[in-house]
């Protein structure tokens, strides 16, 4: 078998990891938001138990990622792994909503269909261990890309699986239950392989800066230590407040709020709905890989924020369309350029920080991002819930994702005049 990456065997098993991983995703984000409303839940509890679910990430992902360079990466992301078959169990045996909430806030369920829980941060860092610095962003893209279509198959599969089990007599809860079953068992298998990886994806963790150096450099240095940011703490700091932002602002439009929206407002069945997701899904995948070509042209940051604006605007276009088609064809338009700056930001956070701190880097910067999207999706089901406020969460996402992309750009600019 050919290994045009040169990711070698445990580059392999990542990659499979992430495309069960991200097919397990892409149903359980389709499926919950329907199975929740199939058991009699509002739109405002729904986008509570999404923002809960993201809380939760927190708890679980911080503590992982920030030792894993320490302790071990294969060992945390099979904890990962457990954490996830664990929450889909709690999922298909009860139906109370305070149960589901203790499930989502400790387990690992991803509202949006991208990456949740402390997969993402440790296997970046991994492969990062074993690809070059030249061929890391096109690698990267590539993780993306299979990532996406993972989650494009997994969303198209739960539509269509619960539409014909549906039409075949099943009730609406039964039939995604069967749907969260499949996602336990992609936990499971998900340990099995993580327990295949070997030890050439660990690293060896940075020096420890003396005691002395510590005391002088403030609160914000002594927190990026504590997080396994030993030299790398200042511009991990100021990338992860950027991207808490954009995350904000994407938590209004997650998956799972758009699944709804075009429920609400056109009234199609899951099969359909599921088509949608696939096609948005692939579109993103394919735009992430064209990322690389532009990145060696004109550079990562100009990358990120070039392509993401054109995209937001897209996005706030969706609602304003004035049929079903539309709609979709301008969904369609914005994924087809909205993931150009994923792959490129992964790279970039790899660029800056030395190796023992890949991980823990990647974990701060994704934690940031869920810091920020754990209470929009919250604020998103309110909107949901009035017919008169449906479409704002497209408006919002969209504004405070260009706002973003300027502050990202300006603060790069001011980075560079001051290296001269």
């Amino acid at each position: 078998m050919k290994d045009p990456l040169q990711l070698g065997t445990d580059g392999i098993l990542l990659f499979i990891t992430r495309y069960m991983r991200l097919f397990g995703f892409g149903l359980i984000s389709f499926c919950v938001p329907l199975y929740m409303q199939a058991l009699g839940f509002s739109a405002a509890q729904i986008g509570l138990l999404m923002t809960l679910t993201l809380a939760g990430d927190l708890l679980i992902s911080l503590p992982i990622t920030s030792h894993a360079d320490r302790i071990g990466r294969r060992r945390m992301l099979m904890i990962g792994a457990v954490l996830m078959a664990l929450s889909g169990v709690a999922f298909m045996l009860t139906g109370n909503f305070i149960l589901l909430i203790i499930a989502s806030t400790i387990g690992v369920i991803s509202p949006s269909g991208n990456e949740i829980g402390p997969f993402l941060s440790i296997e970046q860092a991994s492969l990062s261990e074993i690809v070059s610095d030249s061929g890391r962003t096109r690698v990267f893209a590539w993780y993306n890309l299979a990532g996406s279509f993972a989650t494009a198959l997994g969303a198209l599969s739960a539509g269509w699986g619960a539409s014909l089990l549906q039409k075949g007599g099943m009730t609406s809860v039964a039939s995604f239950k069967v749907i969260i079953a499949f996602y336990v068992a992609v936990g499971i298998a998900q340990l099995v392989l993580f327990s295949r990886v070997s030890p050439r994806v660990e690293t060896v963790p940075s020096a420890p800066v003396r005691a002395e150096k510590t005391e002088t450099r403030g609160a914000a240095s002594n927190i990026a230590q504590k997080l396994g940011l030993r030299t790398s703490g200042k511009i991990i700091l100021k990338l992860s407040a950027l991207f808490s932002l954009d995350a904000f602002a994407g938590g209004f439009v997650v998956m799972g709020m758009i699944t709804i929206w075009f429920k609400t407002r056109y009234g199609i069945d899951p099969g359909f709905l599921g088509s949608i997701i696939f096609g948005a899904n692939i579109l993103a995948g394919i735009s992430s890989l064209l990322a690389v070509r532009i990145a060696n042209r004109f550079g990562l940051i100009n990358t990120m924020v070039f392509t993401h604006i054109p995209s937001n605007i897209l996005l706030m276009l969706v609602p304003l369309m004035p049929n079903l088609s539309l709609a979709v064809a301008m969904l369609f338009l914005r994924y087809s350029i909205s993931q150009m700056d994923v792959p490129t930001r992964q790279s970039y956070v790899m660029s800056v920080v030395p190796p023992g701190e890949r991980a823990a880097a990647a974990g701060v910067t994704s934690i940031a991002r869920t810091v920020g999207a754990t209470i929009s999706p919250g604020l998103s089901g309110l909107l949901l819930g009035s017919a008169a406020l449906l479409s704002f969460p497209f408006f919002i996402g969209g504004g405070l994702k260009i706002v973003y992309d300027l502050l990202l750009y300006r603060s790069f600019k001011a980075s560079e005049r001051g290296k001269k």
